[in-house]
């Protein structure tokens, strides 16, 4: 049996504006838990394009996606949140003390008084490719995520994809995998131009196989996958022997089980107030993409400035009894809050 895990602020969704949640209730000495179905912390900036240049973070002239997040998690770090990553919430009831507990679809439990709801834009899924029979070889060798780099060492691999997931974990994994193919169905790559002159050194070098102008039609296997079919558009079908198959294609947001929790939603959205921007639902906010109201704007800066007032309310909810005193670090500093 797992060990409940108890805290002040659950939050849901570990992307920049929950991550940057996690520094506002840390300087209200309130302790959080993120729970996100990515296997790292970071949302759409990690995932799906950690190399992209954002320009409307105050202070950064321009910052790379990834190195935001990497900032973030910095920022956080004195006030040491946990982290449930790979698990989708799943459930959620309110118990007689008032606190909601959160199940996950890994059976994981938490206990909050209040809940922070900060998808993004949804509980994102894989883009599976149209193969017959995927779903019986999945997580026995076919893996959507690189969520532990080492248990590909000394296998053999094929990724498909044409982005940067796809070129970055080629890379990464050139210096673990006994044999590595790269597979697209177009000979143009969408990622960073650094990273495709990356894999063609080590195509020169013979240790990325690149196959182009082809797609993944079959799997072969018994209780684990042991080859696939490709498909060549001008040389045919042929079967490649794999330990390992990822599909990187990007993620696809969906609003989950979250859309069964008796929220107002709006267009995939959830509804909140412009005070605090709590939901309908006493005790649960929505903070970023997520949330809608009258004049939203989905950016990263106002998700921030979502997170700080969500916070101020969090705090009396969590201490109904203790008189909240506002304070600039810039004159406490982060250790004196």
């Amino acid at each position: 049996m797992k060990e409940t895990i108890e805290t002040d602020i659950l939050i849901i969704g570990a992307g920049p504006v929950g991550l940057f949640a996690v520094f506002e209730a840390g300087l209200l000495k309130l302790r959080c838990h993120l729970i996100d179905i990515l296997p790292q912390p970071g949302g759409q900036l990690t995932e799906i394009y950690p190399k992209k240049p954002i320009y409307d973070i105050p202070g950064y002239p321009s910052v790379l996606a990834g190195d935001l997040v990497t900032n973030l998690m910095e920022q956080i770090k004195p006030f040491n949140p946990g982290f449930s990553l790979g698990e989708r919430a799943e459930s959620i009831e309110k118990q007689g003390d008032g606190r909601w507990l959160v199940t996950t679809h890994r059976g994981t439990k938490h206990l909050a008084p209040v809940i922070f709801i900060a998808g993004g834009l949804g509980s994102f899924e894989p883009r599976k490719p149209p193969i017959e029979q995927i779903e019986a070889f999945e997580e026995k060798g076919v893996e959507y995520f690189v969520r532990n780099p080492e248990m590909y060492r000394g296998k053999n691999i094929a990724i498909a994809g044409g982005g940067d997931s796809a070129l970055d974990w080629t890379i990464y994994l050139a210096d673990v995998a006994n044999e590595i193919s790269l597979i697209h169905r177009r000979t143009e790559f969408r990622g960073a131009l650094d990273s495709v002159e990356k894999v063609y050194h080590l195509v020169e070098q013979g240790r990325v196989k690149l196959i182009t102008n082809a797609q993944v039609i079959g799997l072969l296997g018994d209780q684990h996958l042991q080859g696939i079919t490709i498909l060549h558009d001008t040389e045919g079908e042929s079967n490649l022997n794999v330990d390992h198959f990822i599909p990187l294609f990007g993620l696809t947001p969906k609003l989950g089980p979250i859309g069964e929790w008796g929220l107002s939603v709006d267009k995939n959205a959830i509804e909140v107030n412009t005070f605090d921007y709590a939901t309908n639902i006493p005790g649960i906010f929505a903070i970023g993409d997520i949330n809608t109201y009258p004049g939203k704007l989905k950016l990263i800066l106002c998700g921030f400035h979502e997170a700080t007032l969500a916070c101020q309310s969090a705090f009396k909810l969590v201490h109904p009894d203790k008189k909240l005193s506002f304070k600039y670090t810039t004159v406490t500093g982060i250790e004196g809050i």
